[in-house]
């Protein structure tokens, strides 16, 4: 009979043994397959310096990135039933970043020129701006033309569309920095005598800063608007990405998110 008991009790623990990891194999494979009981994150890579692209702005005593390229980020999250997880970098780190793996994408007004496409792949564009030269106020009338800004020492930001304006100005000095923050400190404590810009960037700042003006000279450049980045191959998210901004783009709300974007900005 001893024998007998032993044995039963090693039966009825097989058997829960059994059922148990049947269980917890079953709720794994339902999280697994319907992908709907497990939050996902998506993550974004910036460069939040970028008014009114991305931004820093006190809001509700909370420090928090905000901008139109952002609100885009947010729809793209949406649609996707995902949460967004917003990392803030210097621009020129950005393509890194993607390629290996450390956010799912990056939109930080960047246009997707053929060096940028060897790294990455670009959804379709979704916004395209003007440049604009931006100097002290007190030196306006000396840059009236491009001409005018020969020799000239400018802070670009590094590896942007900007910088390679600037090298196309004959004998301009380059200073290259990561933030838009520190070239307008620069600029505006006489260290450069001028920077290239976003237009919408450009006006976004001036509203904010004392003594910086918008220069008559206008950069030419052809380019073809601003797209989103996804690591090469990524398919199925640059799927998403599309048809997100073709949405956002056939109810006007890219246009609605900049004009938002712009008047937060310009608020002190």
């Amino acid at each position: 009979m001893k024998k007998w008991g032993i044995l039963t009790v090693c039966l009825v623990l097989a058997g829960s043994l059994i059922a148990g990891c049947g269980n917890k194999s079953s709720e794994q494979g339902a999280g697994q397959t319907g992908g709907k009981t497990e939050a996902k994150t998506i993550v974004l890579g910036t460069s939040a310096d970028f008014p009114p692209y991305e931004f820093h702005k006190m809001i509700d005593g909370k420090d928090q990135i905000v901008g139109f390229d952002i609100e885009i980020a947010k729809e793209i999250a949406s649609d996707m039933g995902a949460t967004l997880e917003v990392k803030d970098m210097d621009f020129k780190a950005l393509l890194g970043e993607l390629s290996t793996g450390r956010v799912d994408f990056v939109i930080s007004g960047m246009t997707p020129d053929e060096t940028r496409r060897k790294q990455v792949d670009f959804s379709d564009n979704y916004y395209k701006a003007q440049q604009a030269v931006v100097v002290r106020e007190a030196d306006k009338d000396k840059y009236k033309t491009m001409d005018s800004l020969k020799g000239v020492s400018f802070g670009i930001q590094t590896g942007s569309i900007q910088e390679d304006i600037a090298k196309t100005i004959p004998g301009a000095q380059i200073t290259g920095l990561g933030k838009i923050n520190d070239i307008i400190m620069q600029l505006n404590s006489g260290r450069v005598d001028a920077s290239i810009m976003e237009k919408p960037v450009a006006e976004a700042f001036i509203k904010n800063v004392k003594g910086l003006t918008i220069a008559e000279a206008v950069p030419e450049y052809e380019e073809d608007g601003y797209a989103i980045g996804v690591k090469k191959g990524n398919k199925e998210l640059l799927d998403q990405i599309n048809k997100t901004l073709d949405r956002l783009k056939s109810e006007n709300k890219i246009d609605q998110f900049v004009s938002e974007a712009s008047d937060l900005a310009a608020q002190k």
